[in-house]
């Protein structure tokens, strides 16, 4: 059973830290390699088309991870129950980088229990040959390679670790050992995932940074390719981070999409 309270959802006997904002049809968003800010501007933003719920996933953030989640797909059926319990009847679903990998997989078998789906720099597919690396190893290349390819403006944007309180460092900490147990073999993506993508039978929008250097909006064009009739945009001025970088510009397409 699902359960929601200001700040915490309930599934079952596990409690999730949430982010709670705006109103009007439920949009449950998957967080990526970090959760959700609570100022984060989008909310407020995208709030005005939708209730946004965003949850940590277990392990990150202030959410417990039991000690029988260790794969992604442990979040995946974590997410179906949510959508199977939801009081209110169908969602729709976001997903931001790691969390649009949790995203597609649960569209893949979630059928009528989402409305829409919206990708926004996804991960969990492979593209390219064996060989060639799709996506940025984010723990094998020194972190300034990897804030300069998160953001298309990293001077502005990427976090100075040096001005962080301690409990936000825990926090940052907390989310990428938690990232790092998901999503370490094979490296972000499902080899199986591709084949399935075409069970996706609900409106779906794929959303792309042109200045992402973590997954290229290359692949992101691939990617909305194998989903029946799902759309490709890409955001001018913002690299994996869109809804951080360009809150007012991916709050415009995302609530566009979700209501018309």
């Amino acid at each position: 059973m699902t359960r929601l309270s200001q700040d915490r959802l309930s599934v079952g006997d596990l409690e999730l830290e949430v982010v709670r904002r705006g109103q009007g049809r439920p949009l449950l968003v998957l967080h990526g390699f970090h959760t959700v800010p609570h100022d984060a501007p989008f909310l407020d933003l995208l709030g005005r088309h939708a209730e946004i719920v965003a949850p940590s996933h277990p392990g990150f953030g202030d959410s417990p991870r039991p000690a029988d989640f260790e794969t992604v797909y442990d979040l995946v059926h974590l997410y179906l129950e949510v959508l199977d319990t939801w009081p209110d009847g169908p969602v729709s679903l976001m997903g931001l980088s790691f969390g649009g990998w949790l995203a597609a997989e649960i569209a893949v078998k979630a059928g009528h229990r989402i409305d829409r789906l919206v990708l926004v720099d996804a991960l969990g597919i492979k593209v390219s040959d064996r060989e060639t690396s799709d996506i940025l190893d984010v723990f094998n290349v020194h972190p300034r390679e990897v804030q300069r390819r998160s953001w298309h403006t990293p001077e502005t944007w990427a976090p100075r670790y040096d001005d962080l309180a301690d409990e936000q460092l825990v926090r940052i900490a907390r989310n990428r050992d938690a990232l790092c147990l998901y999503g370490w073999h094979p490296y972000m993506y499902n080899p199986q995932l591709k084949r399935w993508l075409g069970r996706i039978k609900r409106p779906t929008l794929v959303l792309w940074g042109t200045s992402d250097g973590i997954v290229a909006p290359s692949y992101g064009a691939h990617y909305a390719h194998l989903i029946p009739e799902a759309r490709f945009e890409m955001i001018p001025e913002a690299g994996h981070h869109p809804e951080i970088e360009q809150p007012e510009i991916f709050a415009d397409r995302v609530g566009r999409f979700l209501t018309t």
